[in-house]
C-alpha cells in the first residue's frame, strides 16, 4: 500500500545518504524502505497514543539495528551523519502523523547506532 499522507509520500527519506558514496545505495534503499513501511503501518494501524506510536517506531529502529550489520559487511556504517539523517526522518514522521509530543530519544530508544 503506498503512503497516503501527502507530506509523507513526498518526503525523500534519507536524502543526504543518497548523495554520499560512503553509504551503499542498496542499503540506503533498505533504510528508506523501513521508514516507508513505518508510515504505511501508522496509516493502516493508527496508534491510539504515544506508547502505541513508540511500539511502532521501536520496531522500525530494531530493523535499522539489524541493517547496521549489512553496512559493516559493506565497509560502511551508520555513523554520525547517517544517525542524524535517520533520526531526522523519524522526527519528521512523528510530527507529520500528529505525535508532536513525542520525545525523539524515546522514538529511537532501542537504537544501537
Amino acid at each position: 500500500m503506498p503512503i497516503a499522507h501527502e507530506q509523507a509520500s513526498a518526503r525523500e527519506f534519507l536524502a543526504l545518504l543518497y548523495g554520499d558514496t560512503y553509504f551503499p545505495q542498496n542499503l540506503v534503499d533498505k533504510g528508506r524502505d523501513i521508514l516507508v513501511r513505518l508510515c504505511e503501518r501508522i496509516e493502516t494501524e493508527p496508534p491510539a497514543d504515544l506508547d502505541a506510536f513508540y511500539t511502532l517506531t521501536h520496531a522500525a529502529t530494531e530493523e535499522f539495528n539489524a541493517l547496521q550489520e549489512e553496512f559493516w559487511a559493506a565497509g560502511s556504517e551508520i555513523e554520525t551523519m547517517a544517525r542524524d539523517e535517520i533520526a531526522k526522518d523519524f522526527w519528521f514522521i512523528a510530527q507529520t502523523y500528529g505525535f508532536e509530543g513525542a520525545d525523539l530519544e524515546e522514538v529511537v530508544g532501542p537504537r544501537d547506532w
